[in-house]
This record gives C-alpha cells, sequence and structure tokens, in this order.
C-alpha cells in the first residue's frame, strides 16, 4: 500500500473563524520504506497570522507574502496524496483544514477523505498507550526517535518524524504470544511466513577426543566433589533397581 504521512501548519484552530492552511508537508512510505518522492509548499494565506501560531512554527506574515496560495498548488497536491492512505497524527485537525481550503476552491472533490483513506496516528498512540502522553515528542521518546532538530513546528519535519514513529509503532519485533500464535507490539496478529531451512550438504558431525573426554571427566568431577553429594547426573546414570519380590514359605 501507497501511504502518505501528511502534516500542515495554520494561521490559527479553527478553519470556521477563517483560519487558513500556510504549508503542507508530506513524505511517501511505500512497503515500509521511506522513499525520496516529498511534497512540500508554503501557501499565502491572505490572511492575517495569529501571534499564537507564530509562537508554535515560527512562519510569519512577511515570509508568506511571495508565497504561491491554495488554489495555485491545490492540483499538484491532490496528485500526489491521489489514492493513498494519508497517516496523519490527530487527523481530525488536518483534514478538517484540507476539507475547509477544497471547500473555498469550489473543487468537485470537496473532501480530501474521498480520495484517500485516513489513519490517526493519535488516536492509534492512544490505544496502544492509555493514559499516557502520547503527542509526536512523547511518541519519539517512547520510541527512541531523534527529534533534536525540532525547536518548532515545520510540516515537512513533523512528517519525517511521524513517518519514523508510525514505523516504530506498527513494525516492531514480532513476538510468540502463549498459544504460539505470532503477534506484533501491538498485540495484533503478524503474518510471518515460515519457510523449511534448506542446506546445501549434511552437517557434520565431530567427536570429542580421548584427551577432551578425559578434560570433560576430570571437570565433572571436580564440580561433583564441590557439590558435596552426588550429583543428579550421576544419579541418572544409575541402573535404577527393582526391589526383590518377597520370599514367601510354602
Amino acid at each position: 500500500m501507497r501511504q502518505i504521512v501528511l502534516d500542515t501548519e495554520t494561521t490559527g484552530l479553527e478553519p470556521s473563524q477563517g483560519h487558513r492552511i500556510i504549508e503542507i508537508g508530506c513524505v511517501e512510505i511505500s512497503n515500509r520504506r521511506l522513499t525520496n518522492k516529498r511534497f512540500h509548499q508554503y501557501i499565502n494565506p491572505q490572511r492575517e497570522i495569529d501571534e499564537g501560531a507564530i509562537e508554535v512554527h515560527g512562519i510569519t506574515n512577511e515570509f508568506l507574502v511571495d508565497k504561491p496560495v491554495f488554489a495555485d498548488i491545490a492540483e499538484d497536491f491532490l496528485s500526489f496524496v491521489q489514492g493513498a492512505e494519508l497517516i496523519i497524527h490527530n487527523a481530525p485537525f488536518d483534514v478538517g483544514f484540507i476539507n475547509h481550503e477544497l471547500k473555498l476552491l469550489g473543487s468537485d472533490i470537496v473532501r480530501i477523505d474521498n480520495v484517500c483513506s485516513i489513519l490517526d496516528t493519535l488516536s492509534m498512540a492512544r490505544q496502544m498507550h492509555p493514559g499516557q502522553k502520547n503527542n509526536l515528542d512523547a511518541l519519539c521518546k517512547r520510541y527512541e526517535i531523534d527529534n533534536s532538530s525540532r525547536t518548532l513546528h515545520g510540516a515537512l519535519l513533523d512528517a519525517e518524524i511521524l513517518a519514523d514513529v508510525y514505523l516504530s509503532m506498527t513494525g516492531g519485533q514480532v513476538r510468540l504470544s502463549l498459544d504460539g500464535s505470532e503477534q506484533d507490539e501491538a498485540g495484533n496478529a503478524a503474518e510471518v511466513e515460515h519457510k523449511p531451512v534448506e542446506r546445501s550438504q549434511k552437517l557434520r558431525v565431530i567427536t570429542a577426543s580421548e584427551v577432551e573426554r578425559a578434560e570433560h571427566d576430570k571437570r565433572m568431577a571436580a564440580i561433583a566433589k564441590a557439590c558435596g553429594d552426588r550429583p543428579v547426573w550421576q544419579q541418572l546414570e544409575e541402573p535404577e533397581t527393582v526391589p526383590a519380590s518377597p520370599v514367601t514359605s510354602q
């Protein structure tokens, strides 16, 4: 399955209040491997950015003055994500903003979830780690993902970090459960193909030499002496004695 890890930055928190997307960052995963395909675009929102939002992502109004508006990049963006599964942390936030932009555009595609499936890693993390912090920084710490370069939020950087987190969350070491079935770290059944080992030649059997046997007997005798009693292996080596049947007089 082709997957796209996506993140956005915005002018504020609520599209219903007229807030807009100012950055989109996407990275592609194919067959559980990051590819070199990226989509990254800063966008002129045609409105002012809230001060609180600038403190989070550091993107200023002046920086976006000469950037394209959403209508100019919408076709390239939709072409990049078409048919993929979108992996988003706190998906309702980003999906809500993307759908708002598509609605303003008057696009025939009025909802991004009409052309892509959506996977919310925040919802996944809450199920896997209930009662714990599950923001991106907390997940990086939990899964030992290096996010030292993340001093401010940025759509492309956060998408790259989330890709590493998602792969760690879903591709952990397979373990055996008590019933013999195999599960991943999330407790889901894991499909593991078992193949017989094919040997190109018969294994050689190498027997111990007389010297090696003598050294072995010497070592075992020393262990037996240190035990102060007959060791288990000596008891096992002794022939089992069968009690004699009682003799009865006629």
